[in-house]
């Protein structure tokens, strides 16, 4: 086909988005360019890619699906492709694409990037912050590097490297009698409202740890953010269940809030290093995931128990220069 790579990451970015204005929002692009690119490969393929829907953006064919399945695989080796010959000459790449799971960028990615900066020499930073299913989706479309997330729901990806497990704590008003305890039942916490850090999975993973009891709490607050749950439970709206907590650098909970450890023994997700690269990661990958479980080794959560998964030695650290 005469096509580009360019061209279809356009289409599959289309397709993600479901909308040619999104996309060129996404890519910094022209619209024209993008519909150009549509055209060239509805040409070439002797079938619609794409049913515009006006004011109401577009749908993918069946012919479409398969178009996009295909140029995906494209991307994605070249992705690898591209990162196995820069790993060649032991480069690092100009910029770090990297996605991680929505709350982890304020918890701790800037103060663990720092220390990847400070072994590899100065890189750009393109920090994706998403959900869990968003990030293996642009990982799948070569659009990031690396994928920093939880093992919660349907994961996609081959080639994962386990970080630690990272247990479900409380987090309760300072006014609430339970604060003063040093931890807490799940079946106490049922009694109360909850904050729900409604994000794809994780609420599903967060309301299935009370099914082991007779009934769920109720919801009384709904976010995607993470700072919010903190906000809306300093507020008095109820308590939360969450995994991660500040650590190292990052913004402390304020007095309003305390946290506190669950009694009951819960399935801990466990924090994991997605990528395409397989058994042949190229050299950044390698050194990141080394700096990364280097750094929860030192600096992970704190005032509740974090259990590291047995996992091959750590790899030597490549300074760059």
């Amino acid at each position: 086909m005469n096509l580009t790579i360019r061209q279809l990451r356009y289409v599959c970015e289309v397709a993600r988005l479901g909308s040619v204005l999104a996309a060129s929002k996404s890519l910094y692009i022209s619209q024209s360019s993008i519909l150009a690119a549509i055209t060239v490969a509805e040409a070439e393929m002797g079938a619609r890619i794409f049913d515009r829907r006006p004011a109401r953006g577009v749908s993918i064919t069946p012919a479409g699906q398969r178009f996009v399945a295909a140029a995906r695989v494209m991307l994605a080796a070249e992705t690898e492709f591209n990162r196995s010959i820069g790993d060649l000459s032991g480069r690092v790449p100009k910029v770090l694409r990297i996605g991680c799971f929505e709350p982890f960028g304020a918890l701790f990615m800037p103060e663990m990037l720092r220390g990847y900066l400070d072994s590899v020499g100065d890189v750009e930073i393109d920090l994706v912050e998403a959900d869990q299913v968003q990030l293996q989706e642009r990982l799948v479309a070569g659009q990031i590097d690396l994928a920093i997330l939880y093992d919660i729901g349907p994961i996609g990806i081959d080639s994962v490297t386990r970080i630690c497990k990272v247990p479900a704590h409380a987090m309760l008003n300072a006014d609430d009698p339970l604060a003063a305890r040093d931890g807490i039942w799940l079946a106490e916490l049922a009694e109360r409202p909850l904050v729900l850090l409604d994000l794809p999975h994780t609420a599903t993973y967060l309301l299935t740890l009370f099914d082991v009891l007779a009934k769920r709490p109720e919801v009384r607050f709904r976010t995607r953010s993470y700072e919010t749950v903190r906000s809306a439970v300093a507020s008095g709206f109820g308590m939360a269940i969450l995994n991660m907590r500040p650590i190292g650098r990052a913004t402390a909970d304020g007095d309003e809030i305390v946290r506190k450890p669950i009694f009951d023994e819960l399935p801990p997700p466990t924090l994991i290093v997605a990528d395409m690269y397989g058994s042949a990661k190229p050299l950044f990958v390698r050194v990141f995931i080394d700096i990364f479980h280097r750094f929860f080794d030192t600096v992970g959560p704190s005032g509740f128990s974090v259990t590291t998964p047995e996992r091959e030695p750590l790899l030597l650290v490549a300074r760059k220069g």
